[in-house]
């Protein structure tokens, strides 16, 4: 196997002002090597991993990288830019960057290498003689291990040498990191966690105690999407931070060579846990009844002392934060309470968003099941399957109207759960398993109550945090075990009920009542407005929380047994709205196939299929290549969508489908008039707008976007006039 960085792919003087040009520079010497085979297509990788998170770091450092099936084996590229080039870290520009890129199926002992150059960087012992080195054999030598700091002949004063204007390093834990470099530059392993925690020796001297007289003992996770950099950096920041406060930490790296899994009994051990993460903890119910911490992998890396000190003063309070994974009984069998309040630090709004998008995910396979029975159950059937008897009492094999009536009433059967799932999952997504009960109860209220999909939303909420509520509140060890399957449900069940029944439901329906009329009365130039912002918002984000917030709106509308016509309206022109992106970029690319790299010219192939089925997400790999001009162009199509569904009043009973759908469309000829005109007027933009751009000199670096991303106008394919 060759060695993953050499010489020849390191710059000490990168000539690159932007991340993108930075990543362009550092990508074409692997490709040189002949470990990227497309430079666009891994460019592109590059850039959606960044547009994710910043991988910008404290201390200077820049660490773009990602996974990508064009390349061929685990490489590192090492370029040093004096004056410091902005990654999005807090603390400002950064001069060591370091591309690290890894190939779609890479196995463990490659990863665990890049895991181990991931916790050198915390080491600032390392990082200074990178910023003295002066050859790039050298630099090569330690970033592989073969030459420690102290080995590497830089001046005596390394650590002092000159970084970019706002940069700073986190000096805490210096020594720790230069001691522990050696274990971790070659072999990739952590360093060793305290002693005392796996075999239960007594604790090392000095370290802080616990309540009880022990050594306060911390147990934590780090992940991050590629689960190559950040997760093994945060791992050794918050070791660092562990040994200079004393105490007793041990982490658990969920990287992409997989996971070793913490000792049971250490977990048991353990006063406290953070979770520094950026995607989904896996099995996390395994820490379920402990004080937690729950943060953003990059709060790991950047401040690890104050995750420290807050999972000890949660410890000190006895509050209980740890969630469990979904479907998990880890709530009743701890016997503890337990809340999910999201990331700590995050503004309530965030967290707001996230609790209702919760609720939101799990509502919309019941609408989607349960919408289109009721269509099918209407295109066989005929508009007056409503009408039919219980298929129980009439059903007749050879008739299509009972089947017709049948698929209607399974149909309606799915819709009555609409309601009480949103509320349950808006009140899970809170505190976890606790809030199904009331939430779930809360939810079967507002839909007794008429109180509708408003009603929902009061309810998961008021479910939520009557529960987060309860479980603040200190209880003796002795009725612990009872909580979360008598008390907790007994309780905020009662309360949810009371409120619901009795202090705002009333006002709830009358206000779902007052919508839904508003809605019904919508005609003319009004309608053409709505359909145009609901287009618009189809459009500004391709599946993000914009995107989310029109297609629940229109949902909700038919959430019903019999909606009235302007919602099942609204929900045609959603759907035409979405479908214009992805259709739109396909379009594109066949079109003026020269405007588009290799890559995009691949993914406008499948974004025929996505948005001819309405999976708008189609189109984000062009947008993340170019946004400015993607983005605005995609909103001007859907606005014109959905303006002229609105206008031809095209109808839809089904909350999904595409174009595998228009059956079961009102006004179908005009529909797909609609969708077409949205897609040519997107389609025109972007070839106009992709067109005029001007390239960037050969070598100058890619365009940049202004969003992080890295614009395929630095391809070296001439653009087509």
């Amino acid at each position: 196997m060759s060695e993953m960085i050499t010489a020849d792919l390191v710059d000490l003087d990168l000539s690159a002002d932007t991340k993108e040009a930075a990543a362009r520079a550092l990508a074409e010497r692997m490709a040189a090597l002949g470990r990227v085979t497309d430079l666009d297509g891994f460019l592109a990788d590059v850039a959606a991993r960044e547009a994710q998170m910043p991988t910008g770091l404290d201390g200077g450092i820049g660490i773009p990288h990602c996974r990508s099936e064009h390349v061929t084996e685990p490489t590192l590229a090492f370029g040093r830019k004096a004056a410091g080039i902005d990654f999005g870290a807090p603390d400002g520009p950064a001069d060591l960057i370091f591309l690290i890129a890894a190939p779609a199926g890479a196995d463990d002992a490659h990863l665990t290498i890049l895991s181990a150059l991931a916790r050198q960087l915390t080491n600032t012992a390392f990082t200074a003689a990178l910023r003295a080195v002066d050859d790039t054999e050298t630099a090569a030598a330690l970033i592989r291990g073969d030459r420690t700091p102290a080995s590497a002949d830089v001046p005596a004063d390394a650590g002092n040498a000159e970084r970019p204007e706002g940069s700073g390093a986190t000096e805490a834990g210096a020594a720790d990191a230069v001691a522990s470099a050696e274990d971790t530059a070659v072999s990739g392993t952590a360093p060793v966690p305290s002693a005392g925690v796996e075999d239960g020796s007594d604790p090392v001297p000095g370290t802080t105690a616990a309540p009880d007289g022990r050594p306060f003992r911390v147990v934590a996770v780090t992940s991050c999407p590629t689960g190559i950099a950040h997760t093994y950096m945060a791992a050794e920041s918050l070791e660092n931070a562990g040994r200079e406060a004393g105490i007793e930490l041990v982490v658990e790296t969920q990287g992409s060579a997989g996971f070793t899994r913490l000792d049971p009994a250490v977990i048991a051990a353990a006063d406290g846990v953070i979770l520094a993460h950026d995607v989904p903890v896996r099995e996390k119910e395994r820490f379920a009844g402990k004080p937690t911490v729950d943060v953003g992998v990059k709060a790991g890396i950047n401040r690890p002392a104050e995750l420290v000190a807050e999972v000890r003063e949660k410890a000190a309070r006895g509050e209980v934060t740890a969630g469990s994974a979904p479907g998990s009984a880890a709530g009743s069998a701890s016997g503890t309470p337990v809340e999910r309040t999201g990331g700590t630090g995050d503004g309530y709004g965030t967290r707001l968003r996230t609790w209702l998008m919760s609720g939101v995910s799990y509502m919309v396979p019941f609408v989607a099941a349960g919408g289109l029975l009721i269509a099918l159950g209407f295109a066989i059937g005929g508009w007056q399957v409503n009408k039919a008897p219980s298929v129980m009492d009439h059903f007749v094999w050879t008739q299509a109207d009972s089947w017709g009536a049948l698929l209607f009433q399974i149909g309606g059967v799915a819709f009555n759960f609409l309601i009480p799932v949103l509320a349950g999952y808006i009140a899970y997504g809170m505190a976890d398993r606790p809030g199904l009960v009331p939430g779930f109860v809360g939810g079967s209220i507002a839909l007794t109550i008429n109180a509708g999909f408003l009603g929902g939303l009061a309810a998961g909420l008021i479910a939520g945090g009557v529960v987060m509520a309860i479980q603040k509140v200190r209880i003796p060890a002795a009725v612990r075990g009872i909580m979360p399957v008598v008390v907790i449900p007994l309780i905020s069940s009662a309360v949810v009920g009371f409120l619901m029944f009795v202090v705002i439901g009333k006002p709830i329906a009358s206000a779902q009542k007052g919508m839904t009329d508003w809605l019904n009365g919508l005609t003319g130039a009004n309608a053409v407005l709505l359909g145009a912002l609901l287009g618009l918002m189809m459009c500004f984000d391709l599946g993000g929380p914009v995107n989310k917030v029109a297609y629940t709106f229109a949902t909700a509308g038919i959430a019903v047994a019999n909606p009235g016509d302007s919602a099942m309206k609204i929900m045609a022109a959603v759907m035409a709205a979405g479908m214009v992106p992805p259709l739109a970029m396909a379009l594109a690319t066949t079109v003026r196939a020269r405007l588009f790299t290799p890559t995009e010219r691949e993914n406008g192939k499948a974004a025929w299929v996505l948005g001819a089925s309405f999976i708008t997400e189609g189109a984000i790999p062009f947008a993340a290549a170019d946004p400015l001009r993607v983005i605005p162009s995609a909103m001007a199509g859907g606005a014109v969508t959905g303006a002229l569904s609105m206008t031809f009043g095209a109808t839809l009973r089904a909350p999904h489908g595409g174009i595998f759908v228009v059956p079961l469309i009102g006004n179908p000829f005009l529909y797909l008039i609609a969708v077409a005109a949205g897609v040519g007027v997107t389609t025109a933009l972007v070839v106009v707008l992709k067109g005029l751009r001007k390239r960037s000199p050969s070598g100058a670096g890619a365009e940049s976007t202004g969003t992080g991303a890295v614009s395929p106008a630095a391809s070296k394919e001439p653009v087509a006039a």
